[in-house]
């Protein structure tokens, strides 16, 4: 249906136009602020990034302070500046070839601004808490060795109850030679000293191995303490920097500690004794008065020798399964600064992190949101004429332009009359020419 020859507006276009107007309305009120609140966002991040930038370098003079001012101004200037091009370009885009390239754009600046702002952002926020982690996880390191030392150091202190059986094994042997329940003829003869031999090797070793348990426990004692030590000083107050060089010093002595609860452990030093044990023999005279004594002695020698090899394999046995305890995992202290601490721990700071890439992302999300409004309000103007969608500000903006457009074409042919009035020579040749 026609009016006046122009075509009513549908209900739907209708509601479109209102919604579009509405929008218009409220974008308009936003844009009064959102440029400060973006410099605000930019500002902040810059100081967050001069956080982080002044705690990788490592000197601390002027250059230093500049060098670290310059890059976090550059970084809030690059935000800022960045972020007025996607929210005035991207959201104004109609066609979906220019609408995919700046979307593309915006991604890959993100990607750039993660890259030189907020890794540091994050260790500004969580540095210091990324560096304790890193102290206590190596204490915990730490303590995991010095109880894995510990550990093979008694297991070896444990082969003493097997080289004392196998002691006094021999010196019940040598006792019933003593009385002749073993070959037969009573005294110390032959079989006596070869048992007796065996007896006192043993009990060197045994007495070997009592002696090492004193150093043993004072050196676990004395890692215990260094490692109380190195836990104080993971949570005691203060900068970390200082308080890491302190754990450096004392992770020095504990590795000291540890290396020397392996060097205690004698299960080296059973293994080559129950090797020598049967190879050691010296084999005395036979003193038997008759041959019948000396055969005799000769097959209880041959079955003390039958013994001994027995025993040292025990013993070896033993001695081996020690040996193959799988020795302490070598530790060290590494130390790390609070950017490098919070990308090696950056599983356990998600917050931080995520804190951290909002305050320099947060404008994309309005980037996008100012994109979805424009499209709307182009939807609810699409197809309408300028006629239809002039509101009556508008039309009366137009009127007092169209009205000062008038009073100034008049005030300059007012001008110009006045002129030549005042320039009658300027008559003469007019006249001419008409």
């Amino acid at each position: 249906m026609a009016d006046n020859g122009k075509q009513r507006l549908t209900a739907a276009e209708a509601k479109g136009m209102r919604t579009a107007r509405e929008l218009e309305g409220h974008l308009a009120w936003l844009d009064t602020f959102t440029p400060a609140a973006l410099g605000v966002l930019a500002i902040a991040s810059g100081i967050y990034t001069y956080i982080g930038v002044t705690s990788l370098l490592e000197d601390t003079g002027a250059m230093s302070f500049f060098a670290a001012v310059a890059y976090s101004v550059a970084v809030s200037v690059g935000i800022f500046v960045f972020w007025s091009y996607m929210l005035r370009l991207l959201p104004a885009m109609r066609t979906s070839s220019g609408f995919l390239g700046l979307t593309v754009a915006t991604f890959v600046g993100s990607l750039a601004i993660i890259a030189m702002s907020s890794w540091l952002n994050a260790a500004a926020l969580a540095g210091s808490a990324a560096v304790e982690q890193h102290l206590e996880i190596t204490v915990r390191d730490y303590q995991s060795a010095l109880e894995q030392a510990h550990d093979i150091a008694l297991s070896g202190q444990a082969l003493k109850r097997e080289v004392q059986r196998s002691r006094e094994t021999f010196e019940a042997l040598a006792e019933q030679e003593r009385t002749g329940q073993l070959s037969g003829t009573a005294g110390e003869g032959a079989v006596f000293r070869v048992l007796s031999q065996k007896a006192d090797e043993l009990r060197n070793l045994e007495l070997q191995i009592e002696a090492q348990q004193p150093p043993i426990e004072a050196a676990y004692e004395q890692g215990n303490e260094i490692l109380g030590r190195m836990r104080a000083l993971t949570v005691a107050p203060g900068p970390v920097e200082q308080r890491s060089v302190m754990f450096s010093e004392e992770s020095v002595r504990l590795a000291g500690v540890i290396t020397n609860l392996n060097q205690y452990s004698v299960a080296g030093l059973v293994a080559r004794a129950a090797e020598d044990l049967p190879a050691s023999v010296v084999l005395p005279d036979l003193d038997g008065r008759t041959s019948t004594i000396r055969d005799a002695q000769s097959s209880t020698i041959a079955s003390v020798l039958n013994a001994l090899d027995q025993r040292s394999q025990t013993l070896g046995r033993a001695a081996a399964e020690v040996l193959a305890m799988a020795p302490p995992q070598e530790t060290a202290y590494n130390p790390i600064s609070s950017a490098d601490a919070v990308i090696k721990y950056a599983g356990n700071f998600v917050p931080s992190w995520a804190g951290a890439i909002a305050i320099d992302l947060l404008p994309g999300i309005l980037v996008f949101v100012l994109a979805i409004t424009q499209s709307a309000i182009r939807n609810g103007r699409d197809g309408l004429s300028i006629e239809e969608t002039l509101t009556l500000a508008d039309l009366k903006a137009a009127m007092n332009a169209m009205r000062e457009v008038e009073e100034s074409m008049g005030d300059a042919d007012t001008e110009i009359l006045r002129r030549l009035k005042r320039s009658p020579q300027a008559e003469t040749p007019r006249a001419a020419a008409e």
